[in-house]
């Protein structure tokens, strides 16, 4: 491994400005496991390394502002995953977060991390922008704030600056909105996926409303799936209508071949776990509601 410079600033702002936009071999790392595999590898060689660790605390903390759940970037994934608000505000979240790669990956990986490296098999984007997140982002020219389905420009690219970091993540309170993830992976439980699908929506009288489809994984970046919610605007949850909308995605999705499956195997996937994960949703209402009952 070619030798770098490491550095620890001791704040958010000093962070910043030791990163240099007209230098790419220079990167912020939080929890390190994606650079460090990328270093491995040979992918990436870095002639200074800027470790996060030390500037303020706040930066990750989970807190609830209101009823807006606020997580900082520096939040590590099981930070996420064992956090008591996560769990009654946001319980899809949790969820996701038990398969998201393993226990010692989970310790160290960082929230502001995962979103930054702009991986289509990342588990928390499609999660977050079902749910309607906003991310914080600071440069040195001050903060500002996207849509989460905003940040990701491609494959592995982001709307980030090479001088900008995300500092948070915010996510909307529920108010009553039903969502699912279905993971869909050749492998373990914890491997990257062939497939990520979220979803959320109200429901209205028995019917659906303002739903939001996402899929991951299979494509390029975090996709929302246009032809699918028009599919569910409006309608009564069944079997024709579910099919419809996995149809719809199906056809809409620009899918991507890799080694967790071919183009034809991942849109078969896609018909399949959208009406899963709508079935999901609606199946966690009804346990919810009997629960209170």
């Amino acid at each position: 491994m070619i030798p770098f410079e490491m550095m620890e600033p001791a704040s958010l702002q000093e962070a910043v400005s030791l990163l240099d936009p007209q230098d790419p071999t220079i990167r912020a790392v939080a929890g390190g496991t994606a650079l460090m595999l990328m270093m491995k590898a040979g992918v990436f060689q870095p002639t200074r390394l800027i470790c996060l660790h030390k500037i303020e605390p706040e930066h990750a903390r989970i807190t609830v502002t209101g009823g807006e759940l606020r997580i900082g970037a520096m939040a590590t994934l099981s930070d996420v995953e064992h956090d008591p608000n996560v769990a009654a505000r946001l319980p899809v979240l949790k969820r996701a977060m038990r398969t998201l790669s393993n226990p010692r990956v989970r310790n160290v990986a960082r929230v502001g991390g995962a979103l930054a490296h702009g991986d289509p098999h990342m588990d928390l984007p499609p999660v977050l922008t079902a749910l309607g997140a906003r991310v914080a982002i600071s440069g040195p020219n001050g903060s500002r704030e996207l849509p989460l389905e905003a940040l990701y420009a491609g494959y592995y690219e982001t709307v980030l600056d090479k001088n900008e970091l995300i500092t948070s993540v915010t996510v909307p309170a529920l108010d009553g909105r039903k969502a699912a993830y279905m993971k869909v992976t050749s492998r373990t439980a914890d491997d990257w996926p062939a497939l990520g699908v979220a979803v959320s929506f109200a429901l209205t009288d028995g019917a659906l409303r303002d739903p939001v489809v996402v899929v991951s994984a299979a494509t390029e970046k975090v996709t929302r799936m246009t032809g699918a919610e028009q599919v569910l605007q409006g309608a009564v949850p069944g079997d024709a209508v579910l099919t419809r909308a996995g149809e719809a995605a199906a056809a809409e999705a620009v899918i991507l071949a890799d080694v967790h499956g071919s183009a034809a195997y991942k849109r078969e996937l896609l018909r399949v776990h959208l009406r899963r994960a709508v079935r999901q949703a609606l199946v966690d209402q009804a346990l919810a509601e009997g629960a209170r009952s």
